[in-house]
């Protein structure tokens, strides 16, 4: 069983069934990055679009290219490997000569524009993710599964970490780090085992309340996240007013990304965290040691410019995800998915 197979559904699980990722056209991904290059500086972007390419692959030809070090070139996110996608790199060449960029082009991998900028990208430093997805060998009644994404639609779904999160093992891997099994010089790798057990106790806190029925629902002891910010906020009190920014997807209920220092949450909220958290004690303690302070991340993903069309056994879908969601989980509520 995957690590996201058992958490629970908004609306129940899904009855219809589909393939995904037949083809690398099937899953698209277009990078937004919510800002403005300044056309100067020591770093030159580039747009590129890749396909079946990860990331790390194509960031280590661009420095290759560049004759600069892998840590001189830089990307907001990582982007799906099976997929056709969009995404901008920096690579920071100080006084270095310029390269001639399209030489980096082959049959994967096209640079799309090249623009001068005034510092790195990074990490996490983008807006969000529009994706254009075919879902093939389409099983299920119509008629149905329209509902479900009107539904969907309106109220947005479970903002779970996705299985790419926790990858083959990064949670095994973590527990023997954290017991001193294994000793993790990797940089990288070891970021990557602490977003897989900060996420795995976050999806479990969700999938509680999703079960409960009250995942975008406030429930007293609250703490709420502005939309399309990382702001939050402690409710004092349940009333009138914050039951309609809820229901106009202004505010959303959060669960804990954990780290070192108290919940934020109180009331019952901090009782129910604390009593689920618990079985992740020895988690919780590994995370707290590396210096992790706690944070929030909001329970309820809404998906914008949401639009879909059904094919003779196809979908396909179009949606807007801000940055640091998936779309996999957008999918795992819409239909049960290879």
């Amino acid at each position: 069983m995957s690590v996201t197979e058992s958490l629970a559904y908004a609306l129940g699980k899904p009855e219809a069934t589909g393939l995904i990722r037949v083809n690398p056209e099937d899953f698209q991904v277009d990078e937004i990055l919510g800002f403005e290059l300044s056309g100067e500086g020591e770093h030159v972007c580039l747009h590129i679009r890749k396909r079946n390419s990860n990331t790390a692959f194509v960031a280590k030809q661009i420095a290759r290219l560049a004759d600069v070090k892998n840590m001189d070139v830089s990307y907001a996110g990582l982007k799906d490997r099976n997929a056709v996608t969009t995404q901008w790199f920096s690579v920071y060449l100080s006084n270095k000569t310029e390269p001639d960029w399209q030489q980096l082009n082959t049959d994967e991998v096209e640079v799309l524009e090249v623009v001068r900028h005034n510092r790195k990208l990074r990490r996490g430093a983008l807006k969000g993710n529009r994706f254009k997805i075919c879902v093939r060998e389409l099983q299920g009644d119509h008629e149905s599964l329209e509902q479900r994404l009107q539904t969907i639609r309106g109220k947005g779904v479970p903002n779970y970490f996705g299985e790419q999160r926790f990858g083959r093992d990064n949670l095994e891997q973590a527990t023997a780090m954290f017991k001193g099994e294994i000793k993790v010089k990797n940089r990288d790798k070891r970021s990557l085992y602490l977003s897989a057990t900060r996420s795995a106790i976050f999806n479990a806190v969700l999938s509680q309340r999703v079960e409960a029925g009250n995942w975008d629902q406030p429930l007293d002891g609250d703490v709420m996240m502005l939309n399309g910010s990382h702001s939050v906020f402690h409710i004092d009190e349940i009333d009138d007013v914050i039951r309609q920014r809820i229901t106009e997807n202004d505010i959303h209920p959060t669960g804990p990304l954990w780290g070192r220092g108290a919940l934020t949450s109180s009331a019952e909220v901090l009782v129910m965290e604390q009593q689920l958290t618990e079985q992740f004690s020895d988690w919780c303690q590994g995370l707290e040691q590396t210096g992790l302070k706690q944070e929030r991340r909001a329970l309820r993903l809404p998906i914008s410019d949401f639009n879909w069309e059904f094919g003779e056994n196809s979908l396909e879908s179009n949606f807007f995800l801000p940055a640091g969601s998936y779309a996999t989980v957008v999918l795992r509520e819409c239909l049960s998915i290879d």
